[in-house]
């Protein structure tokens, strides 16, 4: 065993030895995604709520953030995440998977329908399983730069009794991915003729990927919900939270950025966040750079109920320790806009800069020398969890949906990140976002079977499921079976364990990931 052990070591230390490559032998694919943002207005069923003596408002804000893929020229799928904001589901969230037809009608005029099928939930008398089908059919009006349009939809947590046919109402914005086929990743590309770039001379696109840890102090009339005892007892335990960013920069010192939390020490799990904001770097030296952001989103789930929107400033300073990773430490001001929830923060980031999907810097156009491909890959599970612990001494098997994102350390080694939310089960409203890493074998048996292992760990909770305070581990193994270099089918079985909690159960992932290579930019 200890053999074994020392083996995978040696493994996964192995750099990636290869030779240097002509940038004329990789070739260049470019779709035109979308992201689009959506704002539906659901009526709420007050008659049928009677919990502990609370009285539901008539209409809750929901508030979605979607990206699509195209699969043709009329056909396109991707993910959507929605959050509530107004009313009083103050941590009401889901996550889910798309499909849509979106067709020219006359000119600038398009129809478009698409179907949201997910899981999530926060007030659990509301949603039960946590399962979610939205319908909708509309139109869209395209312009150059964004597009608007108007929809008629179904909202159906058919799981639950929240159910309301509505109008909603969208506004889109197109992006650009550049990539390489998945058979390319891991090499090294020098540019020596810069004739003989094609494709990749372009500008890449500048951004920042960072891990926060953040700890929460309470203060003024922050109160835990109506689950503790007493009831809504004020709130002044520190609140240990851990994090994931996204930041894109417009220029060379002003970026947007897409920002989640999740709890994992402080109350029983169960509460989270989502921002989306802007931020400036106001001194930049070689090394340390000082900035501000502001961030609006939404929070709730173990906190007394609310609408949800919440305003987030904050305020930091970076040391960037290589060209690609860095540290950062910040602190700022976390509130609830109409609620009673606020807090000062105070955390670290771990930082990785990236420059992607051209040769040339986007604010100063210098060329790069050499390119790296990087491969990624995408990931849709449905997941079976058995015999999951409850807050009442009980068990019950759950599904839930999971999307899942790989990035490759070398051709064996990959780090991976994903988030699942429940969709049946009684227990809508339990998600979990965890990350690890995974260890994967050369392709077998004429390039279609690989096998994997995978270690994962991070925050669960929410709907009474007992995982303690929140921490989780989930070690998994399974096999990749390869429909073509880019797409593969999966299945994996593991077991998930909270050390905090009574949760001990065995799980079963099935689903499909697409694989494909992204450039980064190198100075030589």
């Amino acid at each position: 065993m200890k053999k074994i052990f020392l083996l995978i070591l040696f493994l996964c230390g192995l750099k990636n030895f290869s030779q240097n490559y002509p940038v004329s032998k990789i070739t260049g694919k470019e779709i035109r995604n979308s992201i689009r943002l959506n704002y539906i207005n659901i009526s709420q069923p007050i008659d049928k709520v009677n919990f502990n003596n609370f009285i539901l408002k008539p209409n809750m804000g929901f508030v979605g953030l979607n990206y699509h893929i195209p699969l043709n020229n009329w056909l396109y799928t991707g993910a959507g995440f929605h959050t509530a904001v107004t009313g009083d589901q103050g941590g009401l969230f889901t996550l889910g998977i798309n499909l849509g037809v979106n067709t020219r009608i006359y000119n600038n005029l398009f129809f478009d329908a698409n179907i949201h099928f997910g899981g999530g939930g926060g007030f659990r008398t509301l949603v039960n399983g946590g399962g979610i089908i939205y319908p909708n059919i509309g139109l869209q009006y395209k312009l150059k730069d964004f597009s608007f349009g108007v929809q008629y939809g179904y909202m159906n947590f058919f799981t639950g009794i929240q159910k309301d046919d509505n109008v909603s109402f969208f506004i889109e914005i197109p992006s650009t991915l550049r990539f390489s086929s998945y058979k390319d990743s891991q090499k090294t590309f020098e540019i020596n003729n810069l004739s003989t770039v094609g494709f990749w001379e372009k500008s890449a696109v500048k951004s920042v990927q960072q891990i926060t840890f953040d700890y929460f102090f309470p203060v003024g009339m922050s109160r835990t919900d109506g689950s503790t005892v007493p009831q809504y007892k004020p709130l002044r335990q520190t609140l240990s939270i851990i994090g994931f960013e996204y930041q894109r920069y417009l220029t060379s010192n002003t970026f947007v950025y897409a920002h989640a939390d999740a709890m994992y020490s402080g109350l029983v799990s169960g509460f989270m966040d989502v921002f989306f904001g802007v931020g400036k770097n106001f001194i930049e030296a070689k090394h340390v750079n000082f900035f501000a952001k502001l961030g609006i989103g939404a929070a709730g789930g173990r906190i007394f109920p609310e609408g949800g929107l919440t305003l987030y400033p904050k305020a930091g300073f970076d040391v960037r320790v290589t060209e690609k990773f860095g540290i950062s430490a910040h602190g700022g001001y976390h509130r609830a806009i109409g609620g009673t929830f606020e807090a000062y923060t105070a955390g670290f980031s771990l930082k990785y800069y990236g420059l992607t999907g051209g040769i040339k810097h986007p604010f100063t156009d210098e060329k790069a020398s050499t390119i790296k491909t990087q491969g990624i890959g995408i990931s849709v599970q449905n997941q079976t969890y058995f015999d999951m612990a409850k807050d009442d001494n009980t068990t019950i098997d759950i599904e839930m949906i999971g999307i899942k994102l790989s990035y490759d350390l070398n051709k064996n080694l990959y780090f991976i990140g994903e988030t699942s939310f429940a969709y049946e089960g009684k227990s809508g409203g339990y998600a979990h976002g965890i990350f690890g890493v995974g260890l994967k074998s050369n392709p077998l048996l004429k390039n279609k079977i690989s096998l994997f292992l995978e270690l994962m760990g991070g925050v669960a909770g929410g709907a009474g499921v007992d995982t303690g305070e929140g921490i989780l581990v989930r070690p998994t193994a399974g096999l990749n079976y390869h429909l073509n270099e880019s797409l593969s089918l999966n299945i994996a079985a593991g077991q998930t364990i909270t050390p905090y909690g009574n949760v001990n159960s065995t799980n079963l992932n099935v689903g499909f990931t697409y694989n494909l290579s992204i450039l980064n930019a190198k100075k030589q």
